[in-house]
């Protein structure tokens, strides 16, 4: 049994497209391309080069993949885009491969919706679960932890990193690095709490994001520095995974700072 090709697509002869997997009208697979079992072109796709895309992925119209990096320091070096299984790609979303000077790929995990417009740019790594709203879009060398929320029109600034069920609100530009479970808003944004609300429908115990809070309160607190006080929460919710995972983000080699609460 062989793929379901439309007679109007263009093939290159080194793509592997697995016999299970459709390919709409008017769309371009390029050289070194993979399509997995139940992955779906709509129409219309371009997928430039280098990409493996996972089963049962869907990608509407107009979705540009495996395009080069939009990096002034990028020479055609090969490099890849590696897109996980049962993701939604939606109208016009661009991923980007990888650079030399970054990692030399660009990963996306699984179970990811990506409307309208959203971009992921070159050597980023996004994890599973995710949601970008309309327009959300990545800088360069970004990571995006499992399960984050982008809004409408948010921004990641190059070389930051969004912690695992973080939510960054709509039009919020972000410079700095959201701790996991945060929630962060504005222009530009800062932390405005915990995603409580997206930690109840996951199913997080109520134990769980009560000592969450506290230790929040206790980490943004006034009193003492900010290193004292991360000390105390290390300490003090030793028995609490997600808060070591928040202390383990922090304490982490980053090379953006880290995004605070107003003053």
């Amino acid at each position: 049994m062989s793929a379901r090709i439309h007679p109007t697509a263009l093939i290159d002869k080194s793509a592997e497209i697995d016999a299970d997997a459709e390919v709409g009208p008017y769309c371009i697979v390029g050289p070194n391309v993979t399509l997995a079992a139940g992955v779906r072109l709509v129409a219309q796709v371009f997928i430039e080069r280098e990409t493996r895309i996972g089963p049962g992925t869907v990608v509407h119209p107009f979705a540009t993949l495996g395009q080069p990096a939009q990096d002034t320091s990028y020479r055609g070096e090969p490099t890849t885009l590696t897109i996980g299984a049962r993701n939604i790609i939606r109208e016009h979303v661009s991923m980007h491969r990888g650079t030399l000077r970054g990692r030399g790929a660009t990963v996306v995990g699984d179970d990811g919706f990506f409307m309208a417009q959203s971009h992921v740019a070159h050597d980023c790594i996004v994890g599973n679960g995710v949601i970008f709203a309309q327009g959300a879009t990545l800088g360069g060398h970004v990571q995006v932890g499992d399960h984050v929320i982008m809004g409408g029109l948010s921004a990641m600034h190059q070389h930051g990193r969004i912690g695992r069920h973080a939510f960054v609100g709509g039009l919020a530009a972000v410079v700095a690095d959201v701790i996991p479970y945060g929630s962060v808003f504005g222009n530009h944004a800062s932390l405005a709490g915990l995603n409580v609300v997206g930690l109840k429908r996951r199913g997080f115990s109520r134990e769980a994001v009560h000592d969450l809070r506290a230790a929040y309160r206790l980490l943004f607190a006034e009193e003492g520095t900010f290193q004292e006080r991360l000390d105390d929460v290390a300490e003090t919710y030793a028995h609490e995974p997600l808060v070591q995972e928040i202390v383990a983000f922090i304490r982490a080699e980053a090379q953006r700072p880290l995004c605070m609460p107003k003053a």
